[in-house]
């Protein structure tokens, strides 16, 4: 079995890569936790605005319960090679209180307005204070590319 050799990336270079991967794929891994019951991680569709992640769950479903008794949440988008961590608070929007432009912008994307459908959901949206990304062994040292809110040079 062979190695894929992989060249070191900057970390601006690495930023530029995230970025571009937060404005095209369409999935995330999101874990919550709850006190007593421990972990929980999902798949969902998400939305980068440029400065936060937008996703939705059902207004009633674990990960929305838990997002409200714990706001603290990580976040992976799906390669585990190319790897991208984001860590932040998640703000909780039912769907009849989301702003119209995150809603509008989520729908057109992917052909689904939770404002449309008969149950209640939940938006949840995350800032990320801490991003860590890196592509196999070279790049665990500098995985860090956000700190407190701020992309690093």
């Amino acid at each position: 079995m062979g190695t894929t050799e992989t060249v070191r990336r900057g970390t601006a270079e690495r930023v530029r890569d995230i970025l571009e991967r937060l404005g095209t794929e369409r999935d995330v891994w999101l874990s919550t936790a709850h006190p007593d019951h421990g972990p929980h991680q999902v798949p969902l569709w998400f939305l980068w605005d440029g400065r936060a992640m937008w996703m939705c769950t059902g207004a009633t479903s674990v990960t929305a319960r838990n997002v409200r008794t714990e706001p603290r949440v990580r976040l992976a988008l799906p390669d585990s090679f190319d790897v991208v961590l984001l860590q932040g608070e998640a703000e909780c929007f039912p769907d009849r209180e989301v702003p119209d432009d995150a809603a509008e912008a989520f729908a057109d994307r992917f052909g689904w307005d939770p404002r449309t459908e008969e149950g209640p959901y939940l938006y949840i949206r995350v800032v990320p204070s801490t991003v860590r990304a890196w592509r196999g062994e070279p790049e665990l040292r500098g995985r860090v590319v956000m700190r407190d809110g701020t992309w690093l040079e």
